[in-house]
């Protein structure tokens, strides 16, 4: 087996000598846009994050999360379609504030930190209509995220999440404009039987300077619009982000800082990435 590793090297190396640029992608925005990446193409990202003053209604803990790292692979499954994995294996809570909540007591963190993986979310996105010189381009995603972080760390909401939402997208010149609109159907933490649906949105600009070079931003979060306070856990959520990105190439270099758009949500964050795109496969 030994003997096979440098001619694996080898074929490392020559994946990356010929790998094609970066597409027009996600970090470090949250909106979608609904170009695809291409068939056979995969894009892996990844990124350390730092949000600030960030509350968990459903556990009471209030501090300053880092994501080391977050984590995104998008897989080419055709011209239309790719298929969408994030997640990331550690998340890192430095707990400044403990308050009166519902699942407080199945916390087991007793110090002034705690630390769980990330939910992880599988979906796809399909270009259902490509761009013109007269309209935009649209497409569809959908997603599902998993409950990998518990309860006892007080990261998790311990539920299963299902999110659909149309995408648009339309470039002007050098600047190039995203939306999303949708909906998700949230399970009730506290109640296995009930949901919430609430409705999803996104807006997003990236505006090249120069060549590689571009000034990015968004504004998406969630809303619930049932009447009354929503269900601990299925609140309306929300970030507006700002920051540039830098392409070489097949590599991608981003930073951006955000803000949060309610009382639940960061008062202040700092994120950056790396983003690389690569062929892997052919289909027949």
């Amino acid at each position: 087996m030994r003997p096979a590793r440098p001619c694996l090297f080898l074929m490392i190396v020559a994946a990356l000598m010929h790998a094609p640029p970066a597409s027009a992608q996600q970090r470090p925005l949250g909106t979608q846009d609904p170009e695809t990446i291409g068939t056979g193409r995969v894009l892996v990202e990844a990124g350390v994050s730092h949000a600030r003053d960030l509350f968990y209604p459903l556990s009471g803990l209030q501090g300053n999360l880092w994501q080391l790292p977050a984590i995104g692979l998008d897989v080419g499954l055709s011209p239309i379609a790719d298929l969408q994995i994030t997640g990331g294996p550690y998340d890192r809570l430095s707990i400044t504030d403990r308050r009166d909540a519902p699942l407080a007591s199945l916390v087991t963190a007793s110090g002034g930190t705690t630390h769980d993986v990330d939910d992880l979310a599988i979906g796809a996105k399909i270009r259902v209509a490509p761009e013109t010189t007269g309209r935009p381009g649209f497409g569809f995603r959908f997603s599902v995220r998993l409950p990998n972080a518990k309860h006892r760390s007080g990261l998790g909401q311990d539920t299963t999440d299902f999110s659909a939402s149309l995408l648009a997208g339309k470039t002007i010149a050098a600047l190039r404009v995203a939306g999303n609109v949708g909906f998700t159907i949230m399970s009730e933490p506290l109640n296995s039987m009930k949901q919430n649906d609430v409705i999803t949105y996104g807006l997003s600009f990236v505006q090249q300077i120069g060549r590689g070079a571009a000034l990015v931003g968004d504004v998406n979060g969630r809303w619930s619009a049932r009447n009354g306070i929503p269900p601990i856990g299925t609140e309306s959520r929300g970030t507006a982000t700002a920051g540039g990105r830098y392409t070489h190439g097949p590599i991608r270099i981003d930073a951006g800082v955000f803000v949060g758009l309610t009382s639940l949500d960061p008062t202040i964050g700092l994120t950056t990435g790396l983003t690389y795109v690569f062929n892997a496969f052919r289909l027949p």
